[in-house]
């Protein structure tokens, strides 16, 4: 609350009634209130109008002493932790690799239901959501061209081989450099 506000309830005034008072617009009135610091001109009117001092007005200046706060350091157990739920999160792709629009399911129920939502699971859905809308769209590209039985067959094996080869690689550099090595630029998630 401010100290303008303080002193002009003490002596059971209004705004409007100060305003009139002091021969200040209402809004100055209401600004002071809200926080803004009267000076000058100003201050002198409302402190000769409360009948008070000027620095009776100001806000009064309390020295904060600064907190020292210590970061919260992440635990190595923590870390490790959180490390295998991406691993498992990652790898929970491969079962449904055969079903590009499935593949999403896995690791997006285990993030949700373990409140985990770091920037690399994010990644990591975000990756197979994608690989999920271009394998179809890649499948149906084939189909429509009419390249035979053949191409279609082998335009399935290999989008399923390229998203088991994402994950795997994905799952050796999480073991190498905590990192995802096919990421996007962007989050879908």
């Amino acid at each position: 609350m401010s100290e303008l506000k303080k002193i002009r309830e003490k002596q059971n005034l209004t705004q409007e009634e100060l305003a009139e008072k002091s021969g200040l617009s209402v809004r100055t009135i209401q600004r002071i209130e809200a926080g803004t610091e009267p000076k000058g001109y100003t201050l002198k009117t409302l402190a000769s109008s409360l009948d008070v001092l000027e620095s009776d007005l100001l806000i009064p200046n309390i020295p904060i002493e600064p907190s020292i706060e210590e970061p919260i350091l992440e635990t190595e157990d923590e870390a490790i932790e959180n490390l295998s739920l991406i691993k498992i999160i990652n790898l929970s792709s491969l079962p449904l690799c055969w079903f590009p629009i499935a593949n999403v399911l896995p690791p997006l129920l285990i993030m949700l239901i373990s409140k985990q939502k770091s920037p690399i699971i994010k990644q990591i859905i975000s990756l197979q959501v994608i690989l999920a809308i271009v394998a179809p769209i890649i499948f149906m590209l084939v189909v429509i061209l009419k390249l035979g039985k053949e191409s279609v067959m082998v335009t399935i094996i290999a989008l399923i081989l390229a998203d088991i080869y994402i994950i795997l690689r994905n799952a050796y550099q999480l073991d190498k450099n905590n990192s995802l090595y096919y990421k996007l630029n962007f989050s879908i998630l």
